[in-house]
């Protein structure tokens, strides 16, 4: 049985989902600092949330009706981007590109 390494043998399933759930989780994080701190705020964690989640705040905002109020695009963003998360990993696991966590079965003895 030769399978492949679990991390190195899918890197591209790793680096995509792994990416895609920071970029999550921090739209979450952005959506939430949004009410204590003000938007041309010089904290350097706040730039750099707006830095990592501008292009998908954006994104939202093309994909949403305009009568959503920009306070809730990050989590609009957020919402698309774990929608994307899950069918970029199914399409992965259909194609048989994904880390399984157990291995094959072997044949019974007998």
């Amino acid at each position: 049985m030769d399978q492949p390494h679990f991390i190195l043998g899918h890197l591209p399933f790793w680096l995509v989902t792994y990416g895609l759930a920071v970029v999550g989780w921090t739209l979450i994080g952005r959506f939430t600092m949004q009410f204590f701190v003000p938007p041309d705020s010089p904290l350097y964690i706040w730039r750099w949330f707006r830095r990592l989640t501008d292009w998908a705040v954006r994104g939202a905002a093309l994909l949403v009706p305009r009568y959503v109020a920009p306070v809730f695009l990050p989590l609009v963003a957020a919402f698309w981007v774990f929608t994307f998360r899950m069918a970029f990993g199914i399409a992965m696991w259909t194609a048989g590109m994904a880390p399984s966590l157990a291995p094959a079965a072997a044949p019974a003895a007998g």
